[in-house]
Order: structure tokens, then sequence, then C-alpha cells
């Protein structure tokens, strides 16, 4: 390593949070709950055995199940078809550190946007120019967790 001997050492300041904080687990019907109250969250895969991490709208379908929607050819399309994944959206305030986070672990499966129509039998949906699909996470475990301040 070719360090230069001038260079003045770079001084890193430890991180203090204001308030130690303490967590709840949270049910998964409120895990749930609060999920469906905000549309961005973060889906964590794998690309090539290495870990991606993607921001994403998304919404909740009646069973829980996590939707989003991405164009046919992405990245995340191909990697995700049949895979076990990651969803995870939090709520924390930047001050105090408070909030949520929930988890949802589950089977990726790629299908036809529920919102739009279908295409024309002639085309797929992979190889129409544009072309959106939908990814539906099942939930198969969902962990919440409540972020609070300790009593202290």
């Amino acid at each position: 390593m070719n360090a230069d001997p001038e260079a003045a050492p770079v001084q890193v300041e430890p991180r203090v949070r204001p308030h130690p904080r303490r967590t709840r687990e949270l049910d998964e019907t409120r895990a749930l709950e609060l999920l469906g109250r905000t549309g961005v969250g973060r889906v964590v895969y794998t690309v090539g055995a290495l870990p991606a991490v993607l921001p994403v709208r998304f919404r909740l379908d009646a069973l829980g199940g996590v939707l989003l929607s991405t164009a046919a050819d992405s990245e995340l399309a191909r990697a995700v078809d049949g895979a076990v994944i990651a969803f995870e959206a939090d709520e924390v305030d930047g001050t105090d550190g408070t909030g949520w986070c929930v988890t949802v672990l589950g089977r990726a499966e790629l299908r036809e946007p529920s919102a739009t129509p279908s295409p024309s039998p002639s085309v797929s949906p992979s190889s129409a120019a544009g072309a959106r699909v939908e990814i539906r996470i099942a939930p198969e475990l969902v962990v919440g967790r409540d972020l609070m301040p300790d009593p202290s």
C-alpha cells in the first residue's frame, strides 16, 4: 500500500445515539398493518450469489403478499422468479430512532400485472418492448419490530 506519509489520518467520530433503543416484536397482523401504511421498501435478493438490495414501490394484496412491479427484462425479474427473497420497509424517526420495521421472507413469483389488462395472446410479456411484470412475494415469515426508547 502506498500511503502518503504527509497525509493526515482520517478522524472518525463515533456515532452517538441520543437515547438507547429497545425493540419489541410485533405480531404478524400488526406488522402487516404497519407495512400497508407505507409504499416504499427494499427488496433483498441475490445476483450471482452476491446480495443485492433495491428500493421499490410496493403494495400488499389481501393475503399479505408483497406486490412489486418491474420491467419484464430487468435484472430483478430474472433473479427472483421462484427464489426465496426478503422485503423490508420501515418508518424511523431520524431524531430519536423510534419507529418500526417489518421484514417479509418468502418465495417470489412473476405474473401478469393485476392492474393492467393482459396483452394479446400473440405477445408474451417478456418480449414486448417496455413490458411490465408483477412480482408477488408470498409471506412465509413476517417479522415486525417496534423501535422504542429505553425507559431510563
